[in-house]
Formats: C-alpha cells, sequence, structure tokens
C-alpha cells in the first residue's frame, strides 16, 4: 500500500502557528498590482547605495564565489573590532539582525519562556519569539515611543528570559537618550538578557547612542549594514556582547551563513567612512524635505533619528490605511505601524529627490481620495 498521501510529522508547535509574513515584500506587491512601484520608500533600504568601493570589492569578490564564506569571518570582525575600538571577541557576524535575533531567541527561549517587547515593536521579533514557542509580554508604547521603564517592570514581574528595545525605533523612528538606556540596563532583573537592537545608530544623534561598554553579561546589541551602508541585499548584520555571551553564539549558529561577497562588501563599506557620512547628510536632506511634504498637506511628521519619517495622518488607523492603499495604487511603495495608536500614522523612508517629488505629486491625491472614501 502507497504512503505517498502521508505527510510529514511537524512539531505540536509548528502546527499551532499561523502562516505568517512579518513584512510583505515590495516585489510581492508588484506582482499583484501588475506593476512595479514608482517610488520604493517603505522598506527603511538606503537608496543612495553603497559606497563605490563596497560595489568594486562585491565585484572583485564575485569570481571566488565558488568557495564558502570564512566560517570565523575573521577579516571583517577584525576590521569592527578595531572601528569600536573592542575585542574581536566581542563580535559576532549574522544574516543581518533578523538572523542574528534568531539565533539570539534560540539559544535563551524555550517553549513557555517569557520574552518582554513592545506592542507594535519590530515584528521580525516577534515572529523568531512565537517560532520557538515562547510567550509574549507587550507593553504599551509611551508618546509614540517604546517605554525602558514599562519593559523593565514587565519583565521583573513575569521573570523574562529576554526583553527586546530599539533605540532609535522601528516603526516610530523615536529614540532616547544614552542616559536612559542606561537606566534600563542597571534596572535588569537578575537573568533578564536585553536585546538591544540599534540597525538606525548610524542615524541617531549622539547623545541617543550609549557608550560601547561591553562588560555587562546580560547586554547584547545589534547593528547592521542593512540600512545607512546600503547593503541590504547582502544580510550582513553582527552582534556586541561580553566574549562569553559571543561564544554561545557559535553553539548554533550557521557558521557558513554570510557568504564570501557579503563579507567582502560589508569590509570595503565599513573602510570607507567618508562615504557613510555623505549618506548620513543625504538622510538628513530627506527626512526633512518629507517632513515638509507631510506639513504641507496638513499632517504631522514625527522627529525622527533613523533614515523614515513618520507621518501622523491626524484620524484613526482606518484612515491612514486608505491613505496607504491610495498611495500604493498610485505607485507609491509606503508602510504603516500594525498596532492603535500608532496605526494612525503611515512610515515614508527617506528616497531620491526625484521619489520625493512623486511623493509630493500623489499624496494629495491620496489625501484626497482617502477623505472621498470615508
Amino acid at each position: 500500500m502507497s504512503n505517498a498521501s502521508t505527510p510529514p510529522r511537524y512539531t505540536d508547535l509548528l502546527n499551532s502557528l499561523p502562516a505568517t509574513v512579518p513584512f510583505v515584500g515590495p516585489e510581492t506587491q508588484e506582482r499583484a498590482r501588475g506593476a512595479r512601484f514608482d517610488a520604493r520608500l517603505g522598506a527603511n533600504e538606503s537608496v543612495f547605495g553603497p559606497s563605490p568601493r563596497a560595489v568594486a570589492a562585491i565585484a572583485e569578490a564575485a569570481k571566488d564565489a565558488w568557495m564558502y564564506g570564512d566560517p570565523e569571518g575573521f577579516e571583517l570582525r577584525s576590521a569592527l573590532a578595531a572601528h569600536h575600538g573592542v575585542g574581536i571577541d566581542n563580535i559576532v557576524l549574522g544574516e543581518g539582525i533578523d538572523g542574528l535575533l534568531g539565533y539570539l531567541v534560540r539559544m535563551l527561549v524555550a517553549e513557555g519562556d517569557a520574552v518582554v517587547t513592545s506592542d507594535g515593536a519590530y515584528p521580525t521579533f516577534n515572529y523568531h519569539v512565537a517560532g520557538f514557542g515562547g510567550t509574549l509580554h507587550k507593553v504599551p508604547y509611551a508618546s509614540d515611543a517604546e517605554d525602558p521603564e514599562a519593559l523593565i517592570a514587565r519583565a521583573r514581574e513575569v521573570n523574562a528570559k529576554l526583553v527586546y528595545l530599539a533605540n532609535p525605533d522601528n516603526p516610530m523612528g523615536s529614540w532616547h537618550d544614552a542616559a536612559r538606556v542606561q537606566g534600563m540596563i542597571d534596572a535588569l532583573p537578575e537573568g533578564t538578557v536585553l536585546a538591544l537592537d540599534e540597525a538606525y545608530v548610524d542615524t541617531a544623534p549622539a547623545e541617543a547612542v550609549l557608550p560601547l561598554d561591553l562588560s555587562h553579561p546580560r547586554v547584547i546589541r545589534f547593528r547592521t549594514f542593512s540600512k545607512a551602508y546600503g547593503l541590504a541585499g547582502l544580510r550582513v548584520g553582527y552582534a556586541l556582547a561580553a566574549p562569553e555571551f559571543i561564544a554561545a553564539f557559535n553553539r548554533i549558529r550557521n557558521h557558513f551563513g554570510m557568504g564570501r561577497v557579503a563579507q567582502a562588501g560589508a569590509l570595503a563599506a565599513l573602510q570607507d567612512q567618508d562615504y557613510l557620512q555623505s549618506t548620513v547628510a543625504r538622510i538628513a536632506t530627506a527626512r526633512e524635505r518629507i517632513a515638509q511634504i507631510a506639513r504641507d498637506n496638513g499632517l504631522t511628521p514625527l522627529p525622527s533619528a533613523t533614515n523614515f519619517v513618520t507621518v501622523d495622518c491626524g484620524a484613526d488607523g482606518d484612515f491612514a490605511r486608505a491613505v496607504l492603499g491610495r498611495l500604493v495604487a498610485r505607485g507609491i511603495f509606503v508602510r504603516m505601524p500594525f498596532v492603535a495608536p500608532q496605526d494612525r500614522c503611515i512610515r515614508i523612508s527617506c528616497g531620491t529627490e526625484r521619489d520625493l517629488d512623486r511623493l509630493a505629486e500623489q499624496l494629495p491625491l491620496a489625501l484626497d481620495e482617502a477623505r472621498s472614501a470615508g
């Protein structure tokens, strides 16, 4: 008798999970629309692109793509250590911050373990926690920013294994100064790990950047080449922590997860700090342009320390979703926060002058259509 109809024996945990995707990619939306977007302003990428030196290094490394990448990432880790003034044993590489968060959760979270985050914060972290059976406990934003004190209070209440904070924050663009983040670290409950997501640190004001003291045994900080460095397509991230914490990643990480081309591109990008600073300046200019477009249309741009601007549409989530839908229909790819009351906003990534000209043309039309439909 044939057993061809027998399905795989999935775990009970997998069977309990919905089929979810934290972010629907612009490519998926383009296929659904049957057309390309005119302006790609939703994924928080750097449309200004990587350093020409990184592009050249990628091209040079391509001929050696038949080889696996160095599983220790020695050259890139050494350069990062020198750049930050830390030891190489303070750094682990991974497939973007997303990949590293997955490893961190795998290391710490078993079924039923408590994890604390903000309601509406980065959903990929939640996706990993759910995938390993953790129990998420969420606290609301306060004044459109994550609430460090409330996160710590909830972590203490539920005996959390892990607590997540992004500074600066996605999706709101808000940030806390270094003293407040240090206060959160000082108040960490015994046994709780702080995952400090610093994906947008390169575009943040100096006062938001905590000094790199990596002596705390339960604090891990995440950085990326996907934002200001303009290498989102290569998936290169790294984490900074005490050596013993970093060493634990070697027990479970994918040692060949970061390819040779990605390592070469990131190394060259790191070595071109002049280009990085020019990109940061272009991002700041684009942020102000987005804010002015919002104000010109009677909307309120929120202060941002990231490569996007979150714009308050002045009504509820249904209206903001209508505005977003009209923009998408008009070829402008943007996103929005998922959770009320922050879902009254849309989130617009920095773009080129042409991208923002298209936004300026289409936003008033999208607003008119959303108001008429309401």
